[in-house]
């Protein structure tokens, strides 16, 4: 699928779609339709339960979106979360500029500044989109923050905070004494990060109010993981900063190879996994990109985007990043708070160093569209894994009469104590199923007149049809429960086989 065709399936069947969309919309702000905040939901409880409720000492936390300007001042947001920007001469509209090289079909380094961005524009005698002028005013940094006001008309300066990290870093030395003094330590968010973004574009790709699902690892630099085990065999696609390809390696490789420290590669590993075991990525659409030199990050001692091939965004793009940020973070807040952030371990005062999985649930749900929806000669599938579906199953009646919507009123009540269940009634048997099949129902139970007819051997039994094979089981209504549950029944412990 293209952009516009995933938009119209998101429409149309309830997922996402711009904010206020009756007044117009709002570029780069999205409401979630009834469909769509299931999958999220669905996504993020998966996310939660691999990456945090597997993981020793790893705890759940939730930080304000509202941060006051002292903490961002010193992480470096006040001064750094920049994005470059210019303006037309004409018509004085602003483009980020190198979105504006882009459309243009002109490549330029992530790490441009002001003055490549200027000489790039002018060279190619670059035209403004919205009045084809190529006139332009000089590149300038934009800071991406939303500023607040926290108070009356005089009140201190506060910002919507621009990603969810910083609470967990705020909140590192509280966690630390509440958890009994140890290392590694593990402080997982899911939430609601904002930037200002100039050019919001490409759906759910960039956006002004985003969700991400973060894990910042909190650990002693000389004593965590040193040895990979099984794992080192694992073997994953990464594309190495300097290196002209992308290789298929195994990550053992990568620790002696090209000197990637193994807790590093270990969580590779364990990415790796959860894409393509527990969402189901298949292995050649995933890829670790390795950034350096102005395209890192300042702060990074290492920094790799996880990208898969989103065929609507126009190939690989990033979806998360794995970042081994060093001391930087808890070294700025001492600075900055005059509290002291070094911690005892094993009788040695360590700033404890930081490892981030950093997740964006928005890009990966548009991810999930654009990978599992498939079309083919006689219906349009969802084929993404049971366990993240919205609904897990759908409930019909073969006709509309009393007798067949009394058993499907029963069963309704008997599933929905344990399972997300859909109730639709409307129109064919074929075209239900084809509106299930769209968003991703892995299973549809059908009442027909065998199942209400007393003295017949389908007495009390349902026909369940599943979503991937189309197979069409006859189950008694006694064992709906069981039958649905362990085909959607999800345990991350099966797929974490790494401790």
């Amino acid at each position: 699928m293209d952009i516009e065709e995933l938009m119209g399936l998101a429409k149309r069947r309830g997922l996402f779609w711009p904010s206020a969309e009756i007044y117009g919309g709002a570029s780069g702000i999205y409401d979630y339709g009834d469909v769509g905040a299931l999958l999220k939901r669905r996504f993020e409880s998966v996310w939660l339960s691999y990456f945090v409720d597997t993981g020793r000492d790893c705890y759940l936390i939730e930080g304000s979106t509202v941060l006051p300007e002292a903490p961002l001042v010193h992480s470096g947001h006040a001064s750094r979360f920049n994005d470059t920007i210019v303006g037309c001469s004409k018509c004085k509209t602003f483009y980020r500029a190198d979105v504006l090289l882009s459309d243009a079909g002109i490549s330029i380094s992530e790490g441009a500044g002001t003055a490549e961005m200027d000489k790039a524009i002018k060279e190619h005698r670059v035209k403004c989109p919205n009045c084809k002028s190529t006139q332009f005013m000089p590149a300038k940094a934009f800071n991406m923050m939303i500023e607040l006001q926290l108070g009356p008309e005089k009140g201190d300066r506060g910002y919507l905070r621009p990603e969810t990290a910083q609470s967990a870093y705020l909140n590192f030395f509280r966690e630390f004494n509440v958890l009994r003094k140890t290392l590694p330590l593990g402080l997982a968010i899911i939430g609601k990060a904002y930037r200002n973004e100039i050019s919001p574009r490409q759906g759910l790709f960039r956006m002004r109010e985003l969700t991400q699902a973060e894990l910042q690892l909190f650990f002693d630099p000389e004593h965590w993981v040193s040895e990979l085990g099984d794992l080192g065999k694992r073997t994953v696609t990464v594309h190495l900063y300097g290196k002209k390809e992308k290789q298929r390696i195994a990550l053992d490789e990568l620790v002696e190879k090209h000197k990637i420290p193994a807790f590093y590669a270990w969580h590779m590993g364990f990415i790796d996994a959860f894409y393509r075991e527990v969402i189901g990525v298949p292995e050649e659409k995933i890829m670790f990109l390795e950034k350096g030199g102005e395209e890192k990050a300042f702060y990074n001692k290492i920094h790799m985007d996880i990208e898969i091939d989103i065929d609507s965004w126009g190939g690989f793009r990033e979806v998360g990043g794995l970042h081994y940020r060093g001391d930087y973070d808890l070294t700025q807040h001492g600075k900055g708070s005059k509290q002291e952030m070094a911690v005892l371990v094993n009788e040695r005062k360590v700033v404890p160093h930081v490892l981030e999985l950093s997740f964006g649930v928005d890009r990966n749900l548009w991810m999930l569209l654009d990978v599992f929806f498939k079309k083919d000669s006689d219906r349009s599938v969802l084929g993404i894994k049971p366990y993240l579906a919205p609904y897990h199953v759908a409930v019909f009646s073969l006709q509309k009469e009393a007798d067949l919507d009394s058993a499907v009123e029963r069963i309704y009540k008997k599933l929905r104590p344990g399972f997300k269940v859909f109730l639709d009634n409307s129109g064919s048997i074929g075209r239900r199923y084809a509106r299930m099949d769209e968003i991703g129902t892995p299973f549809c139970v059908t009442v027909d007149y065998d199942t209400v007819k007393k003295g017949s051997k389908d007495h009390d039994t349902v026909t369940v049809r599943s979503r991937d094979d189309k197979k069409q089981t006859r189950v008694k209504i006694d064992d709906l429960g069981s039958f649905i549950a362990e085909r959607i029944a999800f345990n991350p412990y099966e797929y974490f086989k790494f401790n």
